[in-house]
């Protein structure tokens, strides 16, 4: 699949790591570095423009290591890119860490997966099908 990608970065093009990669990391593109306080969630922009083939979108992911190492995440994990929207990538990061955390152009900060999805048509009814869990919700099917 080829996605058409506009890059107003002077980062590389995010690139899959390995041959197994599911995510492709992308990098900050800032004017100044971004000090993110503890609990401070900051849109970061990338300098990325996209066009995604009809029928898909891309997933924007945390980092593991990012989330792991410093404790910054994506705060509308995983954030959907509709493959209409032509805007700058920006990637919502929000500081869970008790420390500061320094952001620098450059900086992988999450990393994109692309992905297909399917538009389900909805029909309002009165009555739905029953299971052997019915309505039993969070922690209804026990902790073992």
């Amino acid at each position: 699949m080829e996605i058409k990608v506009i890059n107003q970065s002077n980062n590389e093009l995010p690139h899959y790591a390995t041959v197994d990669s599911a995510g492709l990391d992308i990098r900050a593109f800032l004017s100044e570095s971004v000090t993110l306080k503890p609990l401070e969630r900051r849109l970061i922009p990338t300098g990325l423009y996209l066009e995604i083939p009809s029928g898909f979108e891309v997933q924007i992911r945390p980092r593991s290591g990012f989330a792991f190492k410093q404790g910054v995440t994506v705060l509308n994990s995983p954030g959907t890119i509709d493959a209409d929207y032509r805007g700058e990538i920006g990637v919502l990061l929000i500081n869970l860490s008790q420390e500061d955390v320094l952001i620098e152009t450059g900086d992988r900060v999450a990393q994109m997966v692309v992905a297909p999805f399917i538009q389900a048509t909805l029909n309002q009814t009165n009555e739905l099908s029953e299971t052997s869990r019915g309505e039993g919700g969070f922690g209804s099917t026990g902790k073992n």
